[in-house]
Order: C-alpha cells, then structure tokens, then sequence
C-alpha cells in the first residue's frame, strides 16, 4: 500500500465528517480531495479558525496605524464603558492579553444564553472581562471574549470587521465573503451550526462580527491563509500583512498546558523547530503551516461534536506523502 493510499483510507475510515483536503507544497497545490458531496465551492463554517483570521486583521491595523500597539489598553477603545464598582482587573487588560488568551474573565462556564441574547456581544465580553483571576495565566475563552477583538476593529478603524477583511486581506487573496449573517432568534442560531454551505460571516445584533468563530470559508480559501502565513505576508508582489506580525503571532506568547501546546497570537503552535503552527476549529477545521517542508493543509468539515484531531491525521499520514 502506498502512503497515498494509505492516507486516503485513514481519511475515509476515520475522518468521515472531513468536507476538503488542500496540499500545497512550495506554493503549488499537490493534493486537492473533496467528500460528503462537497466540492471546491462549497463554504464551511471554520468555527475558531475564525480567531487566526481577526489575529491576522489585528495586525494588518496595527501595520497601518489603526492601533498603535499590541501594549494598548483594551478599555482605550472603549472610552464610553463604564466599568462595574470594584472591579480593577479590567483595567490592566492589553490587546496582547486578548491575542494570546491569558485575560481572566468573570465566570466559571461560559454563559452562552444571557450572552447570545445581549444587544451587543462586545458589551456582554467587556461585562464578564476581568474579575479575581490573574492576567497572564493561558485561559482559552472559545466563544465569550474574543469579540472584543471585533468591537477593537470597529471602533479602531470606522469599518465592520468584514469591510476591513475584504479591503484589506479577503480581495486581495480572491476570497468572497458576501454578507453578514445575523439571528434572529435561538432556532436560527443552532439551524446555522447544523448547515452546510453557509456563506458570509456571522454578526451581533448591532452588526459587529464575531471574532471566536461565525466565518465561513472554502478549503482553498484556507490554503490561500496558510500560504500566505508561508510567504511571510507577501501575495502576488505585495505585502499584506508584515512579516513581523507573522513571527510574533506564529511563535510561543502563552502555552496550554491542558493540550500542551504554545499559542501565538490567536495561533497554535505544532512545532517550534520546523515553525509548524495551525489554526484550529471546531468539527476538524485546520490551516496548517509548516515553514521547514515548505507545506501548507487546509482540511474544511462538516461539523460534529469532538472531531478526531487532524494535526496528527496531518503529522503521520499527509506529510510523509509529500515530503521530497
């Protein structure tokens, strides 16, 4: 059996929910499969990889003046916000505490109901940012906290997070991201987890999009993300997001000791030493870079709950396939 072989029945026996696979080596796509009646057109929800996207906006802004550093207060941009009576911690947090998710927040389990029913997302993450925890312990906030990010972009630049992206990284890389895609009630919301082929990026009610998942994304829209991330920011001749913000945001701020692995800015880090690193979302959605092998893999899914891990499918059976 040869190792392609090999990898496609390890995909077919043991990644079922798998909707693309993208192999790209030194630029050129080497591999392209599509399953479950998917195709290259279709759109998948990327659930966290959602969170690689916005770290990759952060930095665009902070490359064109937007936001003056990852330093910067997180309350600087919100001068409106009235912090509740006694609480301090909030105060000290930066857009670096954000990125590398090691903000305290005030709850135990994330309080999805009183959350997705608030006017504003933004506002419900700054009310539950802070409390008796300490700033700089790795605490992965999935859904609850990262649109503070998205309320930072917003209010940073006069755009929505979407208008931004498409200037600024979606058109210039050919990615179509078509409208905003906003609930209207619960059933709407759990209908969106469960659909295939959603197009456009999921928003609040005060229409800021959301930063820890809501986007949806083609699996060569993906790679396109991963090999931009491999040539240091450049695409066709022009650069769209610096170099420096890749090192930065692609190396160790924090580590989960949980999963044992470092986080970057937004980023999960695989491998230091080949600079492998991997945006990760639920359902078994990845962007995978590996700057030493010159590869980048993008897998697109269907979702289902605790999705077998695809950086191991992606260590022990895609690279061996086209490692020179």
């Amino acid at each position: 059996m040869t190792p392609k072989t090999k990898m496609e029945r390890i995909i077919s026996s043991s990644y079922k929910n798998m909707g693309g696979i993208i192999v790209q080596k030194k630029g050129k796509t080497v591999y392209e499969n599509y399953f479950n009646e998917c195709s290259a057109d279709t759109t998948f929800h990327v659930f966290s990889v959602t969170k690689s996207i916005v770290s990759i906006l952060i930095g665009i802004a902070i490359e064109k003046g937007y936001i003056e550093s990852v330093e910067q207060k997180v309350l600087e941009f919100f001068p409106d916000y009235t912090v509740k009576k006694g609480e301090k911690t909030i105060q000290s947090v930066t857009l670096k505490d954000m990125l590398t998710m090691t903000a305290p927040y005030r709850y135990k389990s994330e309080p999805y109901k009183e959350y997705f029913s608030s006017d504003s997302w933004v506002k419900a993450a700054l009310d539950l940012l802070g409390g008796k925890g300490k700033i700089g312990e790795f605490r992965y906030a999935p859904v609850i906290g990262p649109d503070i990010l998205s309320g930072i972009l917003t209010k940073a630049t006069g755009q929505s997070v979407l208008e931004f992206a498409t200037e600024y990284l979606f058109t210039p890389l050919g990615i179509h991201v078509e409208n905003n895609i906003i609930f209207h009630d619960e059933e709407e919301q759990l209908a969106f987890y469960k659909a295939k082929n959603v197009s456009g990026w999921v928003a609040d009610p005060t229409g800021i999009n959301t930063a820890g998942w809501g986007l949806n994304l083609t699996t060569m829209d993906m790679a396109k993300i991963g090999q931009l991330y491999l040539d240091d920011g450049m695409w066709e001749g022009k650069q769209i997001v610096s170099s420096h913000w890749i090192e930065e945001s692609t190396r160790e701020q924090s580590r989960c000791n949980q999963w044992k692995l470092s986080y970057g800015y937004l980023w999960w880090i695989i491998d230091e030493k080949e600079r492998a690193y991997a945006a990760m979302g639920d359902g078994g959605n990845v962007i995978y870079v590996n700057e030493e092998k010159e590869m980048v893999v993008s897998i697109a899914s269907l979702f289902v709950p605790h999705a077998k891990d695809r950086i191991k499918l992606i260590r022990a059976y895609v690279e061996p396939v086209f490692e020179d």
